[in-house]
């Protein structure tokens, strides 16, 4: 959690400016306005073009409070989702970057529709009959990384976490003490070992030794060869074929069975 966290770990747009050649960035979501938390853009990849979007933390305290500490409002989901569109309408593959905390919870997030959002994105994410690859970067916060979640492939970096709640809000619930997060969080099994063990993600991106902040640009090698193999795996693959993956990916998602030993 904390190699997770760390302040110096790589953001969404640190890894573009090593993994995309030409990127333009494409703002608004043609209904309320421009969301800094959510990054959209589409770039060259190794030569081929791609839309991608991800979750935007900041660096600093004033791109902290502009990015609003990577916590998404209802437009830039909706940002999100429009470029996505723009993306299968031009039959371009689709990469998402999650690392957020969780959708922005405040009122005015609440007042334009924030779950309304997610959800629409999560039906239209599905729809799509383009290759869309996810990969968690840094922390997978619930829903609010989940609104960019909904790929073919699900790849986690080594040292990011994905789960349903933060470790300090589960042991707030449960344990009624915030300070039993370190319980809360070996038991919500949020590690990348822990998902590639369950099935709901695809493979584990290796980091350098000490973290992907440590030698950025070794882990934006590793995260390229990733995804120059799943482009290469899903490149003979029609339109159908990519939507009915991915809803089988996600239906299996969840359903366990366990046989009682007698």
């Amino acid at each position: 959690m904390q190699l997770a966290r760390h302040p110096k770990r790589p953001h969404t747009l640190d890894y573009v400016k090593y993994l995309l050649t030409g990127f333009q960035e494409l703002h608004g979501d043609r209904v309320f306005g421009d969301d800094a938390a959510i990054v959209c853009g589409i770039g060259m990849f190794e030569g081929k073009p791609l839309m991608l979007a991800g979750q935007q933390k900041g660096r600093d305290t004033k791109q902290k409070l502009i990015r609003n500490f990577g916590m998404p409002k209802p437009e830039g989901y909706r940002k999100a989702m429009r470029v996505m569109n723009l993306a299968a309408k031009f039959s371009r593959p689709i990469v998402t970057f999650l690392d957020t905390p969780g959708a922005y919870p405040g009122i005015d997030a609440e007042e334009r529709g924030q779950a309304q959002a997610i959800a629409y994105n999560l039906r239209e994410m599905s729809r799509l009959g383009v290759p869309i690859i996810v990969i968690v970067i840094g922390e997978g916060g619930s829903g609010g990384a989940l609104g960019l979640g909904v790929g073919n492939r699900v790849y986690m970096l080594e040292n990011s976490i994905y789960s349903v709640i933060s470790p300090e809000s589960c042991a707030a619930i449960i344990y009624r003490d915030a300070g039993k997060a370190g319980m809360a969080a070996d038991a919500l099994k949020l590690t990348a070992p822990d998902l590639l063990r369950l099935g709901l993600i695809d493979a584990i991106i290796p980091e350098p030794p000490g973290g992907a902040h440590e030698q950025p640009e070794q882990t934006a090698d590793l995260i390229r060869i990733q995804i120059r193999a799943a482009l290469e795996e899903m490149k003979h693959m029609s339109p159908t074929q990519l939507i009915d993956e991915r809803y089988e990916k996600f239906r299996k998602m969840g359903s366990f069975f366990e046989e009682r030993q007698q």
